[in-house]
This record gives C-alpha cells, structure tokens and sequence, in this order.
C-alpha cells in the first residue's frame, strides 16, 4: 500500500488508540487555557502567561492571512466561515481564531511548563475547529509537540487533516500522552501548524487548551462496590465511611476533600499506600466531594505529578428546624390543633393511641383522654429528620346553668340566678344591676333573653334565661268628635298592655261598650270614657276621656214680611244662635252687604244701616264655623 494512503489510516489509529488511552486517570489541568470571556466581541493579544503564538494580533473580526484574534463569535466575518461561538460554552466565552499565513515553518501557539514529575505521563488536549464553510484547498493539520527546553522534541503527535464539515461547524478535540524522560521538569508545549495557507484555505478555531497529569486508572468508592460513588448523612447523626480505592504497584495515594464549589484540600494523615480510609461525615450540612490522588513513590506532594480518582460525593443534611405547637390549654369539647412547621413528611404519635401523618393533624369534641404529650417526627427533603414534642393540656369544661324565672309587671325587677362557675358575664347588660355577678338584679322594659357565659378560670359554657315583662294598661280614647244632631260617629280607642280588657261609660247612644270602636249617635253633646284594666293584675285602671259635640240642626226660613204687623217680622233662623262663631251674611242682587251677624244673636228685622230694605230676593251665605257653609235665598216682603 502507498505511503499516501497509509498516512490518514495511521492517524486514525493513532486517535482511536488516545480515546483508548483516556480512560487513564486525569489530574487537575496543570494548564488549562479558555481565552475568558467577554462581553465585546473582541478580546485583547494573548497574554504572555498565556502562551505565544508566531502570528500576528489583529482585531478585524476577518483577519488576514498570518494573522490571529481573540473573540467570541465569527459572525462577523461573512459567509467564508461559520458563525462560531466557543467551545468552553461560557457567556461570551473568547476563542483564538486563526487565519493561517502561507508559510508551513511557523506554530499556532506555543507555552513553556516546570516544575513537572520526571517518570510521569501527562495529556495535552485542545479543541480545534475549521471554520470554512465552503470550500477548503488546504485544510488544517497540526503537529501537538513536546519538546525539552533547548528544543529536543520529547514526543510528538500529528491530528492528520481537520476536515471541513458540511452541515455547521463542529469542534474536535485533538489529545496525545507523553511521558517525561528521567531528569527532565521542564518543558515547551508547541502546536506546529502543517498545512499552508491561503483563500480559502488553513482557517480555524483553537479553544480549552488543556495540559494535567496522566496516570493509572483508579477507582474510588465509599464501600467494596466500584458503583458506591455517593452517599448521604445527616449533620446531627454522625456517620462512619470508608473510603476505598485501587493503588497500583509503585504509586501512593492521598485522600483528598472539597466542601461544595472550593478548592480541593489534602485530608491530614491520608497519605499512605493503604487502599482505605475512613472518615466521619461533617456536623455542617452541605455537600462533601472526596477522591484519591496518586502519584509515583516521592511525587505525590507535587499537585503537578498528581492523577486523580473518580469524585465521591457525600451529600450532608441538615435536620429541619420543625417545631410542634398545640392550641393549648383546650377546653373539652372544642378542637385540639396540632401543627409541625419545615418539612416533607410527618409522623404524630400521642396519647389514647393518637396517630396521623399529616403536618397540622385535629382532634374534634377533644375529651380529657386526650390530655399529654404529642410527638412528630419531622423529614426533610434532604432524609434528616428530628422529633419535636408539645404537652396538651384539655381542661373541663364549667356547665352553666339559670334558674327560669315568671314574667314581671313593667317597671318591676326580678333576680336573676346562675350557677356552674367562678366567674360569670350577662349579655346584655341593659336593665341588669350588675352584668359580672352570678345573681343581678334584671330590671327590663321589653321582653329580654339573658344570655350568661360561665367561666372556670379556663373554659366557658353558656345559659339563656326568658325575662317577659307584663306592659301596664294604657288608655287612649282618640280625638274628639264633631257631628250634627241626626248623626253619628266612629269613637277611635285604643290600647296598651298584656292582657288587658277595656269598655266604655256611658253607654248611651254607643253601639257596643265592649268595643274599640262603638259607634256613637248622641243627641246632646256628650264625653265618653275608654276604661282599661290588666287581666293579670299589673298596674292601675287606665282611663281616657273624647268629648262629642252635638250640633243643633239649623233651619233657614225662606221668606218673612217685617211689615209690623207683629206676625213674621223677623228673619228667624231656629238653632244658629247656638253656634256663637258662626257668621250670617246677606247680600243684595247687586252683591251689597246689607247684613252680617257673629254668632246671630237676634234675628234680622229687614233693616240695613237703620233703614228698611226693598221687597224683594236676597242671597245670604251662613258659616257655622264647623266645617258647615250653607248659603240660599231668602225673600223679604212688605
């Protein structure tokens, strides 16, 4: 087979038997280069503490050929190249972006190390990616190289073309192994770059430059079984582990801790070439990592020439901070409330075999078998858990009692008497001589319902007791009345009280004495009384007196002939004169006055201002002053 044909098999190969490899034990990145990470697109020339490269700084975001830049995207440097971000996947993380010159003879980038392990094999990894998206005359190959100082290559490994890729841009990471001759510390890491330049040709991306210790595989558990890689404890429990791990010949072990996101720190008298180490989990919660460091016989103090196990994980929970409460003291009969605070889960024991598995558990109707101490056991989400106590006490509850009482007459006081506690309350206190004493004295105006509540220091029970109260009788007889002899009258009594009767007197022209509304047809006027008495004895006879004026009918001649013949010669009106108010007007057909009288105490003679009148028809209006007008004619005659 031809030498052109074997190349990119041996380098597959060679790839195949690296990935292999890595299954090896790493330590910590003795180099570790991310280029950071920026909010503008562009970061500064690389840092001397960060390596060098033979090319040339440019802050174009398309930078010429033999140029370099550092930024966190390509997207602005057209359709040549994909729009690539960096491979660490930090927030505006930087890459070293490189537009190769045409010249072979240089190097992407190149760091010196010392202070290595001689003996010792280490890694060195990076991630490249070939940015053109198109087309590609001369695609990226590099040379990874390990040489002394003074320039003597130690190892050396070539990635073999980076292809261009079709569909988006994808990052590959390139990694060898070396192992340091014997009397060599300090080296110079170099990658060669192998493929010319051009348009377009030799673009790529360099992140996540990585350089750590390579060693032996060693697998670190918390029991015999390689699969224990976690464990859990409680910060209020402790907990004894054994730490277990593989040693291979020629090689010690240090145990080592970190507490959550910290450094890595040696755990003091863990240096041995023994397999197993046993600890105590932390007092304080959080999480806990531990892993094996090994290095050979003489190294292991050197965090340069150190391999490291798998992480073991010991997460440390903090018990929950439950406490248990009670509406205590309770009164029997009412409900017992309990309730755990800060957890997942919840188990309640207590007394007369109570149990319950909910956080805030009630006991109803609660009886004094329920009187103790309550317990509940608090869980976490983290497994911890903790057990918070609470006494109960249930107190008896008073029972109150009143003694009934008879209805009282108004205005009159009955005592009321409550029994069944030490202390006692009325409501209301309206009409009482004392709402706080057992036995006050109730004085109400209206029927009342007494409510006392009983206490016995700590409970409280309540009683009802009926006051009625008998209203006295009151009269009321109405409004006087006014009618006309011939007539009649409603009289509008009425009454007050419980349980009265009432009648009227006189009964003399009265429909029915035994009624609130007789009716009344006097002839003469006349005062009626309304009597009104309590049927159970409470209070005086009530009276009330209306008065009923009885007026005279009055009758209007129509013609009279004051000729002095002594026969007719007056105008007599029969009855007016006993309306004394009233008033008689007469008026000529001209409506001239030519009479007026108050109260018609004589009758009219005829004459107007002393002289006699003409024969003739007059017209008068008579206004009793009653409510009655009446008005006609009347014919004067010689």
């Amino acid at each position: 087979m031809e030498a052109k044909k074997l190349l990119p098999l041996i380098s597959f190969f060679l790839i195949l038997l690296v990935r292999k490899t890595n299954a090896q034990s790493l330590g910590d990145p003795v180099v570790s280069i991310t280029f950071g990470s920026g909010s503008s697109t562009h970061s500064g020339a690389l840092p001397a503490d960060s390596g060098s490269t033979s090319y040339t700084y440019s802050s174009a975001n398309f930078p010429s050929d033999g140029s370099y830049t550092i930024e966190n995207t390509t997207a602005g440097a057209g359709n040549v190249w994909w729009s690539a971000t960096d491979h660490t996947g930090n927030t505006g993380g930087y890459m070293m972006v490189v537009n190769a010159s045409v010249s072979k003879t240089d190097y992407f980038y190149k760091r010196a190390i010392t202070g290595l392990c001689s003996n010792t094999t280490y890694q060195f990894s990076a991630w490249v990616v070939n940015l053109l998206r198109s087309n590609d005359i001369s695609p990226p190959n590099i040379t990874f190289a390990i040489e002394k100082t003074d320039g003597t290559i130690i190892q050396s490994f070539n990635t073999g073309t980076i292809a261009r890729t079709s569909n988006n841009y994808q990052w590959v990471q390139e990694s060898f192994n070396f192992t340091l001759p014997a009397g060599v510390g300090d080296v110079v890491i170099k990658m060669i770059n192998n493929s010319a330049g051009g348009a377009p040709a030799n673009d790529l991306a360099i992140d996540d430059i990585v350089f750590r210790p390579y060693g032996p595989v060693i697998e670190a558990s918390f029991s015999t079984s390689s699969s224990a890689n976690t464990a859990s404890a409680c910060s209020d429990v402790p907990q004894t582990y054994t730490l277990n791990t593989t040693i291979p010949s020629g090689y010690t072990v240090l145990w080592q801790y970190k507490n959550g996101s910290g450094a890595w720190m040696d755990i003091t008298g863990a240096n041995s070439t023994s397999s197993n180490y046993q600890i105590t989990s932390p007092s304080v919660a959080g999480t806990y990592y531990y892993r094996a460091v090994t290095a050979q016989a003489g190294n292991i103090n050197s965090a340069l020439c150190r391999s490291a196990s798998n992480v073991l994980t010991l997460t440390v929970g903090a018990p929950p901070q439950s406490t248990a409460t009670a509406n205590t003291p309770v009164c029997a009969g009412t409900t017992l409330t309990l309730s755990a605070s800060t957890g997942v889960s919840y188990q309640w024991t207590g007394p007369n075999g109570f149990t319950s598995a909910i956080q805030s558990p009630t006991i109803d109707n609660v009886t004094a078998a329920a009187a103790g101490t309550y317990s509940v056991t608090v869980k976490s989400s983290s497994g911890c858990e903790v057990t918070a106590t609470v006494p109960v006490v249930v107190n008896a509850q008073p029972v109150a009692a009143v003694d009934a009482v008879e209805p009282i007459c108004e205005g009159s006081s009955v005592t009321l008497n409550a029994s069944g506690g030490l202390t006692y309350s009325w409501l209301p206190a309206t009409g009482l001589s004392d709402a706080s004493i057992a036995n006050p004295v109730a004085s109400p105006t209206d029927n009342t319902l007494y409510t006392v509540t009983v206490s016995n220091g700590t409970c409280t029970s309540t009683a009802t007791v009926q006051v009625d109260v008998i209203k006295k009788p009151m009269a009321n007889a109405g409004p006087n009345r006014y009618i006309t002899q011939g007539q009649s009258t409603t009289l509008n009594g009425s009454t007050k009280g419980t349980n009265v009767s009432y009648y009227w007197t006189p009964t003399d022209n009265l429909s029915s004495s035994l009624e609130l509304t007789p009716t009344a047809a006097p002839m003469e006027d006349i005062t009626y009384t309304l009597h009104v008495v309590s049927n159970s004895g409470c209070g005086d006879e009530a009276t009330d007196q209306v008065f009923v004026r009885v007026y005279k009918k009055v009758v209007i001649p129509n013609t009279f002939t004051p000729n002095g013949d002594g026969v007719n010669d007056t105008w007599e009106i029969e009855a007016l004169n006993t309306y004394p108010t009233s008033t008689t007007q007469v008026f000529n057909r001209y409506g001239g006055l030519v009479f007026k009288s108050t109260g018609y105490p004589e009758a009219w003679d005829g004459r107007s201002n002393g002289q006699g009148i003409p024969s003739g028809t007059y017209y008068y209006v008579i206004d009793l002053k009653n409510g009655n007008v009446m008005s006609g004619w009347v014919m004067v005659v010689y």
